[in-house]
């Protein structure tokens, strides 16, 4: 009978993993974006930075960062989904991420509203993948700051797949 693989070693595989994913994005690193992982769900972290302040007056959060976050939010939980079965198979590693990552999603076109000012706070954002084909896939993310239910942007992107051959499972 085989047991059950440690909790200690899923977390830290999943863990390695996702820092791997967001590593590939290093305008993620420049503005200090990272990632709340609970199983396979996420959280985009975006903490305070007075260099994120795009009107000093107000003070709000630059427009461009809020869409920003939100793009890169997107990117990883797509990119997360695709990649979760093969991490949980084994036939993906962390490790092999590292020395080989496979290619990320393209944006092909991110709309994005902005509800309120964006208050010189920490901001989180969760992504939803609303179709996700072989070539195509469409996610929709909402980001708060405070109250999980008072939204101050969302966004819906569309994004090309990588190809099959690219795509560690070889499907989208």
């Amino acid at each position: 009978m085989k047991h059950p693989e440690p909790v200690q070693q899923v977390k830290y595989r999943r863990d390695t993993a996702l820092q791997t994913l967001v590593g590939a994005i290093p305008y993620a690193q420049f503005i200090g974006i990272r990632f709340e992982r609970h199983g396979d769900e996420l959280t985009a972290v975006l903490p305070f930075d007075e260099s994120l302040i795009g009107n000093p007056i107000l003070p709000a959060l630059h427009g461009g960062v809020i869409a920003s976050f939100l793009e890169v939010a997107a990117i990883v939980e797509l990119s997360w989904a695709m990649l979760w079965k093969e991490l949980e198979s084994g036939r993906l590693s962390a490790e092999s991420m590292a020395q080989n990552m496979p290619r990320l999603p393209k944006t092909i076109d991110f709309t994005i509203d902005f509800l309120r000012t964006g208050l010189p706070r920490d901001a989180y954002a969760r992504a939803r993948v609303n179709r996700s084909g072989r070539r195509y896939a469409s996610v929709h993310v909402e980001a708060w700051q405070d109250n999980r239910t008072r939204l101050f942007a969302q966004a819906t992107g569309h994004f090309l797949m990588p190809p099959a051959a690219e795509n560690p499972s070889g499907k989208a």
